[in-house]
């Protein structure tokens, strides 16, 4: 039995986040991050914040353990330490693929960080799986991997995609914000992390009988549904943007002008037909989206490759249009 459940902590482990990380990619409908790179965010959550995390909550958590008892250290230590090490963990890749072209704003951070917080999810959840599975009690497993599926590795997705939105939304903007917003997005991760896991320990110490636990199951929906929400309003601005940088190159006579509405519509955009023949559909909606976004960010950077990015595309889409009337 606890074989089989061994190789059951793997599977559930890995198969449930990798979906969800597919389905946080697919939600970023107007400019979906390369897969490549997402899933580099995934791997580092998965292996280095883990080992970071590891690392400085051995060191943070000795003074605990060695003047008080191991309850009251292993409280300390859940409620905050872990939020304190765990989050700039996570967080680290994310500073590094800031830098990246292809993170661009709220949205593309709202995705990488979530893709952080599922490789971390990810690789945590098969230490307690596999934990558990070593009583050989199927119950309490079956319990562990429900929990910490829904709950505890949405928790590290949501925590962490506070972090990636707060470095996409000051990306293109000044140095004040770049100093303070980040910093409070951080911030946040740490109180959405501490939350659970200081009503967890909180359950326990006082006994409540699970009153704190079913606390945090019903505040954890409620904080998922807020970051939905306002990832929902990031890409609603997203489609405003689109609209407003293409009808600009519609007037230039650059595209078609019913072509503005509809690359701003994802459902439009998809449908056939509404291309000239032989233009490829999946290069233009691309190339467009990509233009939309370059024209925005070439107002607010010193950086010459995005206005040099904006003439290449333009060349692009015309290219394409001209060779499909010939």
């Amino acid at each position: 039995m606890q074989l089989v459940l061994l190789l059951l902590s793997l599977i559930f482990a890995v198969v449930p986040l990798v979906c969800f990380l597919g389905v946080v990619w697919w939600l970023d409908r107007y400019d979906r991050e390369p897969l490549w790179l997402v899933g580099l965010t995934f791997g580092w959550g998965a292996t280095g914040a883990i080992v970071g995390a590891l690392i400085f909550s051995g060191i943070f958590n000795l003074p605990f353990e060695i003047f008080l008892s191991p309850e009251a250290a292993d409280g300390i230590g859940a409620s905050f330490i872990a939020p304190l090490v765990e989050e700039p963990s996570k967080a680290i890749f994310l500073l590094i693929i800031y830098f990246s072209r292809h993170f661009d704003n709220t949205t593309d951070g709202f995705v990488y960080g979530a893709a952080a917080g599922l490789g971390f999810g990810m690789t945590e959840n098969f230490m307690y799986f596999s934990s558990v599975a070593e009583t050989g009690d199927l119950f309490a497993w079956g319990g562990t991997v429900v929990i910490r599926t829904l709950y505890s590795a949405m928790m590290h997705a949501c925590a962490s995609s506070v972090v990636g939105a707060a470095l996409g939304f000051v990306k293109f903007r000044s140095i004040g914000y770049k100093l303070v917003i980040p910093v409070l997005g951080l911030g946040v991760a740490m109180a959405i992390h501490a939350l659970w896991n200081g009503l967890l320990t909180l359950d326990g110490v006082l006994e409540a009988d699970g009153a704190f636990a079913v606390l945090n199951f019903l505040l954890f929906p409620l904080e998922f549904l807020g970051l939905f929400i306002t990832l929902q309003v990031c890409l609603q601005v997203e489609k405003r943007m689109i609209r407003r940088e293409l009808a600009g190159e519609a007037m230039q006579g650059w595209m078609p002008q019913d072509h503005v509405q509809i690359l701003s519509s994802t459902l439009a955009r998809n449908r056939k037909t509404w291309l000239p023949r032989g233009v490829n559909q999946d290069r233009y909606v691309v190339a467009a989206t990509t233009l939309a976004f370059r024209k925005h960010q070439a107002r607010t950077s010193t950086d010459p490759m995005y206005a040099n990015e904006v003439t290449r595309l333009r060349g692009e889409l015309r290219g394409m249009l001209q060779g499909a009337q010939a």
